[in-house]
């Protein structure tokens, strides 16, 4: 999974906030992200993008959680990510 092109994320006051770029886009809103979510972001972000396996075993070595948590936060995540049409396989 990766970001599509279009989507960038920028620190606004403070908050990590998705930007819609281009016209091609189809993302209507405001999407804030904590910083789990920046984080995830990053690494769909790069060229290859990132496996879910690979998000959850990143964010266990990043942060003090369990697995079936992190499981569930990432499936979330993801879930709006696809509902908003900001990632592609």
């Amino acid at each position: 999974m990766k970001i599509k092109d279009g989507y960038i994320l920028r620190e606004v006051a403070g908050s990590n906030i998705v930007v819609p770029v281009g016209t091609q886009v189809s993302f209507n809103g405001i999407m804030t992200l904590n910083d789990v979510g920046t984080f995830i972001w990053r690494m769909l972000e790069s060229e290859n993008g990132a496996s879910k396996e690979e998000i959850v075993d990143a964010v266990l070595a990043e942060y003090d959680a369990s697995r079936e948590a992190v499981e569930k936060d990432v499936d979330r995540f993801i879930i709006k990510l696809q509902a908003q049409k900001l990632i592609e396989d």
